[in-house]
């Protein structure tokens, strides 16, 4: 896990502004810097020794025929059965680490490399003979890459921030990304907070040819996984035993590593299932830890004695990490700081990375992703059915004026105008579900970008862009076209790109065996049984000790924080819907 900036230009590059964008990474990459150039291409490279933790393994690599230079972020699980392969085409390693493996990979198989890599990745090779460059992330899209353009050449790094410090790159304002934000809480791929810098897709890739972006396509969609899901008649046994398998497998790729590995521990279904299975998987001395606030205690979300009960069960040694109000008022600018895009999110996630590096270790276990995978959100139930219904009633005139005025009173009585949309919304799923992630109604974001340009941005505009275009096509299952909506969208776009931001600065690398393109694809035969398994009953079942049926039958709660509460008193904006204030405070620091 590291962090890397390249550039390439028609015009000699000022290393020294390069420079300026790879220190604002060092917290991604504390163990090692590296850089390479030439009057207009550079490489640098900032090092989270994880796996081969020799000098050796720096980056940026050059590879043994001495014509690519890699930079790459992330992890490859399955690399030593990969270099095996490789081995035996008669290719000679000199290091022990992953990123050899894909150099050496992409120069015999090319771009048919990335299909073989099991992992989170977001890579650039640079091909000194051909003076091009080819970059590709992951499909998933666990790890950022992002590209900046500017008047003479093209930036690509692992920072938002570290494209702008550059000095290069223009910092004039996004309409598709900031208007994103305002309505869904994170801003969408492939946009981001400034005109000028673009997310490169999830499952992408592109070549970089003139110093410019010459072609993006992509490589791996795992929407189709859903889309194409086949109808599963294997009995309940049957289908138990195969996922079980396969979640085991997952798990024991993540633990592949050159140092000790922990684990988030909630309380909750994924992160507990997990910790058993990593135990299943041989890990040894595992560390757990929590997360609590002295505002929960005695409630619902306090998740240490359920923590407590899930590391007795396993026998694993528990931490939990107090975090008072005092202590996030003094860490709001760090927090803020290290947000490389606005989020209403992941300030649990820093708090959790946080006491992981207080307790000494580098790499972290995380169950995001287990809702959207096994269907854990309560609205995968409620959100068909609210359709179904409205479905119904749309077709009695008499009863669908009466639902109308009845979505006209819900808004005015929770002063939400989004349920106003309701009649509009609720005629498919995609609109449903836009109407349950959306932070505020499209007519609010609109107004909420306040910078000249956005006349022409309507609300129906954001939610044909949003809720319904964005997204392709979609199983006919209303649940499993939900797991393909909250993974291509509010997992990406909020969850990971916030856990990525939140743990690397504490110099943290979080792993996710739940949000794995390769154990999803082993999953799809049996995903549209899934809606058979209740609250993520195969999970919870998944290891040989299974989580407590105390814990499997505990109202969910999710991970909370008293943000809100604690904002409220110590500023004005903060005042009014809680979420949206917040919104408006953390966007307030990017203008």
């Amino acid at each position: 896990m590291c962090g890397f900036l390249t550039a390439f230009s028609t015009q000699e590059l000022c290393v020294a502004a390069l420079r300026t964008g790879l220190t604002r990474m060092a917290n991604r990459g504390p163990d090692g810097v590296g850089e390479w150039s030439a009057s207009n291409t550079y490489l640098g490279h900032r090092r989270l020794a994880i796996l081969d933790l020799d000098d050796r393994a720096a980056q940026p690599m050059l590879s043994r025929c001495g014509r690519y230079r890699i930079v790459f972020n992330g992890e490859i699980y399955n690399f030593r059965s990969l270099r095996e392969r490789l081995e035996r085409e008669g290719v000679r390693f000199r290091t022990n680490s992953d990123t050899e493996v894909i150099l050496e990979g992409f120069i015999r198989w090319g771009r048919d490399i990335l299909p073989e890599l099991h992992g989170m990745f977001a890579l650039v090779i640079w091909d000194d003979l051909q003076q091009r460059a080819f970059a590709a992330r992951d499909p998933y899209g666990i790890k950022p890459l992002y590209y900046g353009r500017f008047k003479d050449g093209v930036l690509f790094a692992s920072q938002v921030k570290a494209i702008l410090d550059t000095g290069l790159v223009s910092r004039e304002p996004c309409v598709d990304g900031q208007a994103g934000f305002w309505l869904m809480g994170s801003v969408p791929e492939p946009y981001t907070w400034y005109r000028d810098v673009s997310v490169l897709p999830a499952g992408g890739l592109c070549w970089i040819e003139d110093s410019r972006v010459a072609s993006t396509e992509t490589w791996c969609d795992i929407q189709s996984i859903w889309r194409d899901a086949p109808v599963c008649n294997q009995d309940a046994d049957l289908v138990f035993k195969e996922v079980r398998g396969h979640l085991r497998e997952s798990v024991e790729r993540h633990l592949v590593s050159d140092v000790p590995v922990g684990v988030f521990l909630s309380g909750g279904i994924d992160s507990g299932a997990l910790a058993g299975l990593m135990c299943d998987a041989g890990a040894e001395d595992i560390l757990g830890v929590t997360i609590s606030y002295s505002e929960y205690d005695g409630t619902k979300y306090d998740e240490s004695p359920d923590a407590a009960i899930i590391a007795k069960c396993y026998g694993i040694e528990h931490h939990v990490r107090r975090v008072s109000k005092q202590e996030f008022l003094d860490d709001l600018p760090r927090i803020l700081d290290s947000m490389d895009q606005p989020s209403v999110d992941g300030i649990n996630t820093w708090y959790a990375a946080k006491a992981t590096k207080e307790l000494g270790l580098k790499v972290v276990v995380s169950g995001v992703g287990g809702d959207e995978l096994f269907l854990g959100y309560g609205s995968f139930k409620r959100l068909p059915q609210l359709v179904s219904l409205w479905r119904s009633l749309h077709k009695i005139p008499g009863l669908n004026l009466m639902a109308r005025q009845a979505f006209r009173v819900q808004a005015a009585l929770t002063q939400n105008p989004r349920w106003y949309l309701a009649p509009s919304l609720l005629k498919d799923i995609r609109g449903a579900w836009l109407l349950r992630r959306s932070l505020m109604s499209p007519t609010d974001a609109v107004q909420a970008i306040g910078f000249p340009g956005t006349s022409e941005l309507t609300p129906e505009m954001l939610i044909a862009k949003y809720g319904k275009a964005a997204h392709g096509e979609f199983p006919q299952d209303m649940q499993l076209s939900l797991a393909q909506l909250e993974s291509t969208m509010y997992l990406r776009n909020q969850l990971l790109r916030d856990s990525d931001w939140a743990s690397m600065h504490h110099s943290v690398e979080l792993r996710t065996p739940l949000v794995d393109a390769q154990l999803l694809k082993n999953l799809q035969p049996y995903l549209n049984a899934f809606p058979r398994f209740p609250k993520k009953s195969l999970l919870a079942n998944s290891p040989n000790k299974p989580l407590p049926s105390v814990l499997q039958s505990r109202a969910k709660t999710g991970f909370s924080i008293p943000v809100y509460q604690w904002m409220q008193e110590v500023t004005s904006e903060s005042r009014g819907p809680r979420a949206a204030a917040w919104a408006k405070f953390v966007a307030s620091r990017y203008q």
